[in-house]
């Protein structure tokens, strides 16, 4: 039995006294309280034969599909059907069916979590050394964005031209990711999956893309429009933008990495917008993810200074709303808790003698989709 000490007492299922002990099962499957309540242990044996007809019966779940869309929970790299979980949903946005997990061709060099799922060398690794740049996939997926386009023909798109120019999708399978490419739709914080909606006019969407090729990782994303976007939002992402454009103006040598949280931070305030907490730019280079942790948001506790050599990615997530989070029960989708929309821009960088080089800067051939760059 669970002791649900923290929630209002529920009178027990089987004698109506107030009771705080909860059915293990019924809180492993959240169902609701008012049925799975007991006083005492004694209470819940007695009723147990009567109780557990509550329980869905083994592969019930599997068979149900909600309305809603809701199709697939990934939890340690296993895809299974469920139930519409009993989520408090932030905003309209839901998840739809997942495709299968897409094919890297036996010749292209993967990383070691690309069999697995599990990452082997880099929690324990202090490596950072370089990158290539992974602007040109980023650029084909930016091109195909349009409203009924679905988010999963966009993972395929990022997949294809990340396959043809010889390098491995760092997302896929990563800690059991399923998708080449995270895919962030309107109160979509960061690390949403590609899935089957399609993109609504009016939308934005965040696509994040990580390339593995000859050793080194790439990162970088980008906030689009899709097709008439209303005004708040217009000025929500233009305003993500520019606080990153303004952190990387500050990269240089000797600048403290708290630093950068200050300068987002303030720009953001300035138009009414908050900064995400929960997630922050890092270092890239053999490894996907390793020190420096570089926060966001102001009065941070970053730890160091920059140095020449240095590549890491700053990647500010700025929301509409309040600046808290939450996870769908997919324990990858970070939504808003406002259900407010989110916008997000990264650049990986290296730290010069002088400065910094931005290595996925945006080239003369990326698409023109943002208003304020226009000459």
């Amino acid at each position: 039995m669970e002791k649900g000490a923290s929630e209002a007492s529920a009178p027990c299922a089987r004698c109506g006294k107030p009771a705080q002990l909860q059915c293990p099962k019924c809180a492993e499957l959240k169902l609701p309280r008012e049925n799975a309540a007991f006083c005492t242990q004694d209470c819940f044996r007695a009723a147990w034969s009567s109780h557990k007809s509550v329980h869905p019966k083994p592969g019930a779940l599997a068979s149900q599909q909600s309305p809603e869309g809701w199709k697939y929970c990934l939890r340690k790299g296993r895809g299974r059907a469920l139930q519409l979980p009993r989520f408090e949903w932030t905003g309209p946005l839901r998840p739809y069916p997942i495709s299968k997990m897409r094919v890297v061709p036996d010749e292209i060099e993967k990383p070691d979590w690309a069999l697995d799922g599990i990452p082997k060398i880099e929690p324990d690794s202090d490596l950072q050394k370089r990158v290539e740049i992974a602007r040109e996939v980023l650029d084909a997926a930016a091109r195909v964005i349009k409203p009924g386009i679905t988010t999963d023909e966009i993972d395929r798109v990022v997949h294809e031209e990340t396959i043809a120019r010889g390098g491995y999708p760092s997302p896929l399978n990563y800690h059991f990711f399923p998708k080449s490419c995270c895919t962030s739709v309107n109160e979509v914080i960061c690390h949403g999956i590609p899935d089957a909606r399609k993109l609504e006019d009016g939308d934005i969407v965040n696509v994040d893309v990580t390339v593995y090729y000859k050793g080194v990782h790439g990162d970088l994303n980008e906030t689009y429009f899709v097709g008439n976007v209303d005004e708040a939002s217009k000025q929500l992402v233009r305003c993500t933008y520019e606080c990153l454009e303004k952190a990387i103006a500050i990269v240089k040598p000797g600048v403290r990495f708290r630093e950068v949280g200050e300068i987002i931070n303030r720009h953001a305030s300035m138009s009414g917008l908050s900064v995400v907490k929960s997630y922050c730019g890092h270092g890239i280079g053999e490894l996907f993810h390793c020190a420096p942790n570089i926060p966001h948001y102001s009065r941070n506790k970053a730890v160091g200074i920059m140095k020449a050599g240095q590549t890491f990615t700053i990647e500010p997530m700025i929301n509409a709303g309040v600046w808290n989070d939450r996870l769908w029960p997919d324990d990858w989708t970070a939504v808003t808790t406002d259900g407010k929309r989110s916008a997000q821009f990264e650049h990986t960088l290296l730290v010069t003698d002088t400065g910094c080089e931005v290595l996925t800067a945006r080239l003369p051939s990326s698409p023109d989709v943002f208003p304020w760059l226009k000459p």
